[in-house]
């Protein structure tokens, strides 16, 4: 083996090697030591042997995506799929699903070549409809029009038969315990039979009115909650025209942009039409027919336990597959489609209306021909104006003097917290951008910004005015409001020491009957009582009944203003011959879900121990998105001073 070493050291081999390994020390300024890794293919998702390419992983979205537009009827881009986290969601189910599968391989759970040809013979779509016999040719002619080699769908038949039977397997030797039914049974079923009475506000008495230093004593007590945040003041420069009029448009400049975006404003034909998709052709066919002899697509739907996809003024562009949109383009008002293979089964298609299209008019578009040019102009002032203002900085110039020159407005923000809230809490309308707090945050007193690009044509300069900094707020502001939670407070205090010392009466022997009478209160009886019956005499009297020994008292809250006192005479336990089969369906229902969260926990388990992980901004760029997810658009508007 040494031998072995010693020769390579003295090959060209070894000298290419530390040729590259010393490019790649340059390059990455050795942080990335790993050259020949780095040299190999890139996963969007990996777990062991098992691992999802970058086309894979864009050839499964298109399919989710597509089929995602059929059910909403419209086009929809990647970022409207995998929105709202629903990216990592899909990477991190998938991880999982790979990790689960590569592990059970290697552990040995292999379903048998025949079981996969099995489930291959029998899908409709690979047997010739003429012999009714399985065609080869047919098989691999349906996987392509799918993109998908019979390699790649065996192994996910493979995949799905190894977590069936695992699954199956791990629910055949799951057996809870007969005692876990029996507890919740004998719970269930037993009956107790009390005596109680409720203990009220009024009984307790109620509080005055606070001093100003309980008041103060409160707001210390509670200073973490009531204490105002750091807040800040700031002027922006805004370099938009404001409430100015929009200036007048030549006509000339009308036309010439109408004839250069004519095409784009033209109206599209539009269809409303409905799909039923079905599995096989077969049942395609009697669909068509059935549509064809007048029975309505719901109807029809049902019949074969299909959902019908209804579309309304859609165009061309806004269907996903071709062959679809093609049949649905070629046909006339209230006409029928043939069968067509889609990428997911056999589509049917029946058009109701027909939209022409129309070749857009200057009248038809001349609001929407005006609004561009003025947005343009607006923002073509607002960059001369950010220009002007710049050189006039540049000369020396303050922030308010060049301002004034260059025809900016200057608005006032007041003290608002760095979660955009004004300094009680409240809510600013509209919302401050994200850029703005953050430049505010990151100024000291007195200093400015540089220009900040908000995007869509606005800017803006920021000057900090004032920090004020964490504090109590005045009493004088708050009164009213913690004077009533002083009031709350003091009254639950007398009605629990009154309730406590009521208590203390039962517990210490004296009759139930005549602590009841010695506040006015009711005695209320209970018989065969159980957990259900007792619900409506409130939580207090469930839980005190249903936690104390025959012949113990109890004192429990029943609502804000009450609490119950009351004592346990006689328990009946369950009978066994009605709990045993109550016994058992507490025993199927628990163990059904504790089927399931053994199951999550070995996928979990499988998956870390396959070692899985995803390449969330690898994914992103394999659908022709930013590897990084857009930060959330800016509120529009200036903010306004208030």
């Amino acid at each position: 083996m040494l031998t072995a070493f010693r020769t390579f050291a003295k090959s060209k081999w070894a000298v290419g090697l530390l040729v590259v390994l010393g490019i790649a020390l340059v390059v990455t300024g050795g942080t990335q030591m790993d050259v020949l890794t780095n040299l190999g293919p890139k996963h969007v998702v990996s777990a062991g042997d098992r691992n999802m390419s970058q086309a894979e992983f864009r050839l499964e979205l298109d399919r989710i995506r597509e089929q995602a537009q059929q059910q909403a009827g419209r086009a929809l881009s990647f970022e409207e799929l995998i929105g709202e986290g629903g990216l990592r969601q899909f990477l991190e189910q998938k991880s999982q699903q790979l990790g689960f599968v590569n592990w059970a391989w290697k552990a040995g759970i292999r379903p048998g070549k025949e079981l996969v040809l099995r489930q291959i013979r029998q899908a409709p779509a690979f047997f010739d409809s003429v012999t009714g016999q399985f065609s080869e040719e047919q098989y691999r002619t349906a996987l392509a029009e799918g993109n998908v080699t019979p390699e790649m769908f065996e192994a996910q038949l493979r995949d799905q038969y190894s977590t069936q039977h695992y699954g199956a397997a791990l629910g055949a030797g799951m057996r809870l315990p007969r005692i876990f039914g029996a507890v919740l049974a004998s719970q269930a079923l037993e009956t107790r039979d009390a005596r109680w009475f409720t203990v009220t506000q009024a009984m307790a008495g109620s509080a005055g009115t606070p001093t100003d230093a309980q008041l103060t004593a409160l707001m210390n007590e509670n200073a973490d909650q009531l204490r105002m945040p750091e807040s800040r003041t700031a002027s922006v420069v805004l370099f938009d025209d404001g409430a100015a009029a929009p200036a007048e448009l030549t006509e000339a400049r009308i036309l010439e942009r109408f004839n250069f975006r004519r095409d784009a404003l033209s109206l599209p034909e539009r269809r409303s039409f409905v799909t039923l998709t079905a599995p096989d052709r077969a049942a395609a066919d009697r669909i068509a027919a059935a549509l064809r002899a007048g029975q309505s697509p719901a109807d029809v739907a049902r019949a074969n336990s299909i959902q019908p996809a209804e579309y309304v003024d859609t165009p061309r562009s806004a269907l996903g597959d071709p062959a679809v949109a093609a049949a649905v383009f070629g046909l006339a008002s209230n006409e029928v489609s043939a069968p067509v293979r889609a990428s997911v089964g056999f589509v049917v298609a029946r058009v109701n209306a027909i939209q022409p299209g129309r070749a857009a008019t200057l009248a038809d578009v001349r609001d929407q021909v005006v609004a561009e040019l003025r947005a343009e102009d607006a923002r073509a002032a607002v960059y001369r104006r950010v220009e002007a203002y710049e050189k006039a900085r540049q000369d020396g110039k303050t922030l308010d003097v060049a301002v004034r020159e260059v025809g900016a407005r200057l608005i006032r923000i007041p003290a608002i917290r760095q979660d955009g809230k004004l300094r009680n809490g409240q809510e600013i309308n509209p919302a401050l951008p994200p850029q703005l707090l953050q430049s505010m945050w990151s100024l000291g007193k007195g200093a400015e910004s540089e220009v900040i690009d908000m995007g869509q044509g606005q800017y803006f300069v920021v000057r900090l005015d004032d920090i004020l900094p964490a504090a109590l707020p005045p009493l004088a502001g708050i009164r009213e409001p913690l004077a009533r939670q002083w009031v709350l407070r003091e009254n639950a205090r007398l009605l629990s020491a009154r309730a406590d010392a009521l208590a203390a009466r039962v517990r210490g022997g004296e009759d139930l009957a005549a602590v009841a009478a010695s506040v006015g209160a009711t005695l209320q009886t209970g018989s065969g009582l159980n957990r259900q019956s007792a619900e409506q005499n409130g939580q207090g009297v469930i839980n005190g009944v249903f936690s104390s020994g025959r012949g113990q008292p109890f004192s429990q809250q029943n609502t804000a203003d009450t609490f119950v006192i009351g004592r346990t005479d006689r328990i009946s336990t369950a009978v066994p011959a009605l709990a045993a089969p109550a016994a058992e369906q507490f025993r199927q229902r628990m163990a059904g879900d504790h089927g399931n969260a053994v199951g999550e926990a070995a996928i979990t388990a499988a998956a870390a121990r396959s070692k899985a992980k995803f390449d969330e901004p690898l994914a992103r760029t394999a659908l022709g998105l930013p590897a990084e997810a857009p930060a959330a658009p800016a509120a529009p508007g200036a903010p306004a001073a208030r």
